[in-house]
């Protein structure tokens, strides 16, 4: 152990009371618990993409860290501390110059961390929701990368996914996944090179968290806190928005809980509206796959690692190299369209079909007050004027969503449909759509009595979170104006009542052998 911090585990280092003292360690990092408060100190190590080999490069980062963390963690982050005297007696505020740099930290309770929540069964969907609306506002107040950055060009977004195949290369040589990945890898980046490109002309290369997975979260007073972002190196934090949230998801995926991990994509494209970055979310899966599988083989390669400690990683390293093989392999989505009038229950199954499936989801409710900014992150609205207008529906059904279905099918993606399809036209436009993409379709013809639909819609009214603004006119409107389904549809439809309690429970398994087959 370093004999600085060997100093540094004694009460008389500290200028406050001590209540206990503990050592937490990475692959770059020492962070001393004290009981209220906390101590990050950085380890003079370079590795290529971090380089905290000199005292003044560790001060500057230390400053960057409580700079960008108080965006998302502002009573997280106290300040940055010298500490003084000796490496063998070294002192907070103590005497002489400066030869290390502390980040004071408030200390939370390690049990708070996201990792150890979701392992007690304790993260439930409020958080999950909570999380993506707030990663989702975070994106939107980021700075956004200019012309000038270098920040998403495509050759920078190829850079980091290489340096990690090559120091896995080098830390790993014996496994033969690493030589599949990169072809991959090279394959994938020649496909989508300008649409690399074009997500920066669109804005949506932005100064990020950049390490935003679940062991950088907390759970404190029932919400979720991000902390501890990628400060040493602004190439790797300035990336696609895209890339962050498919951090936290495959997070949650590959510590089994896919349900949470695809209700966490869901909340956060209906709040952003991003659904053209599903197009490249292979990529984005498979490089932060390997940001971990990385980070894990670099603690494996320090000398002072515990037996215990080695094992854990060395199976971590093994399973992250898998996912990001799996991520690789070619999908094939399905279009499934929920098919009913208002008060059926659609976004209750949508809601089921996109965790168990899973898929993303796409509803006619919230693209429709998005077109009028009325819905998500700030924008300028495309529309003004009546919400209900039969142009707003020719264009939503017509236009908008066959274009966010087609980028998340670009992505490899089921998707959900959650609208009414009263119209044959509206539905034979998906049809088209499906055929055009060779992706199976299936419409699920969802039914129930007029008195189930009525009081669900009163319910909902009462609830008055629901984005939906049908009331018992418009229901009776739909039920006069609907056009039945075709003979030529009844082959790929599935006919649900769902008129009972759990009727949408084994929908899920219904929908998948259908695929299956």
């Amino acid at each position: 152990m370093d004999a600085m911090i060997r100093g540094l585990l004694r009460p008389e280092a500290f200028d406050h009371p001590v209540e206990h003292l503990e050592l937490l360690e990475t692959h770059i990092s020492w962070v001393i618990l004290t009981g209220s408060l906390a101590y990050k100190i950085k380890k003079p190590v370079s590795f290529g993409f971090v380089d905290f080999s000199t005292l003044e490069r560790r001060r500057t980062f230390c400053h960057e860290e409580i700079r960008l963390n108080r965006r998302l963690a502002p009573d997280l982050y106290l300040s940055v501390e010298e500490i003084r005297g000796s490496a063998d007696a070294p002192r907070l505020h103590g005497a002489g110059p400066p030869f290390e740099y502390a980040v004071r930290m408030r200390e939370f309770p390690q049990d708070a961390l996201l990792t150890r929540v979701l392992a007690r069964g304790e993260l439930l969907p409020r958080h999950v929701d909570g999380l993506a609306r707030t990663i989702a506002k975070f994106h939107a107040a980021a700075d956004v990368a200019s012309e000038r950055d270098t920040y998403g060009d495509p050759e920078s977004v190829r850079r980091p996914e290489t340096e990690n195949l090559d120091i896995l290369a080098r830390l790993t040589p014996e496994a033969p996944i690493l030589a599949r990945l990169r072809t991959w890898c090279d394959a994938e980046y020649a496909r989508r090179r300008d649409w690399f490109a074009s997500r920066k002309q669109l804005g949506r290369v932005r100064d990020c968290h950049g390490d935003m997975h679940l062991g950088n979260m907390l759970l404190l007073d029932d919400a979720v806190q991000v902390f501890d972002c990628l400060e040493f190196n602004p190439g790797l934090r300035w990336t696609d928005v895209i890339a962050e949230i498919a951090f936290v998801v495959m997070d949650l995926q590959e510590r089994g809980s896919r349900p949470l991990a695809y209700r966490l994509l869901n909340v956060w494209l209906e709040e952003s509206g991003d659904y053209a970055a599903l197009s490249g979310w292979p990529w984005y899966f498979v490089y932060r796959a390997l940001v971990r599988a990385k980070v894990a083989a670099l603690r494996l390669a320090q000398s002072d690692v515990p037996d215990e400690e080695r094992r854990a990683k060395t199976s971590e390293r093994d399973q992250y190299l898998a996912l990001a093989e799996s991520a690789s392999a070619p999908r094939g989505g399905a279009l499934i369209l929920l098919h009913g009038v208002s008060g059926t229950g659609k976004s209750h199954a949508a809601r089921r079909l996109c965790e168990q499936l899973p898929a993303v989801r796409l509803r006619s409710d919230v693209e429709r007050k998005r077109l009028f900014g009325k819905w998500g992150q700030p924008r300028e609205p495309v529309r003004t004027g009546d919400l209900y207008d039969p142009a707003v529906a020719d264009e939503l059904y017509g236009e908008t969503l066959p274009t966010l279905a087609g980028h998340a099918l670009d992505g490899g993606f089921h998707v959900v449909v959650d609208a009414t399809f009263l119209m044959r036209d509206q539905r034979d436009r998906f049809r088209r759509l499906a055929r055009e993409r060779h992706v199976p379709f299936v419409l699920l013809d969802l039914q129930a009595s007029r008195e189930t639909l009525a009081r669900r819609i009163r319910e909902r009214a009462a609830a008055g979170h629901d984005p939906s603004d049908a009331d018992l006119a418009i229901l009776d409107q739909q039920l006069a104006s609907r056009q039945p389904l075709g003979d030529d549809e009844l082959s790929e439809t599935l006919s649900i009542d769902a008129e009972s309690d759990g009727w949408a429970d084994d929908l899920p398994n219904r929908i998948a052998a259908r695929l299956a087959h």
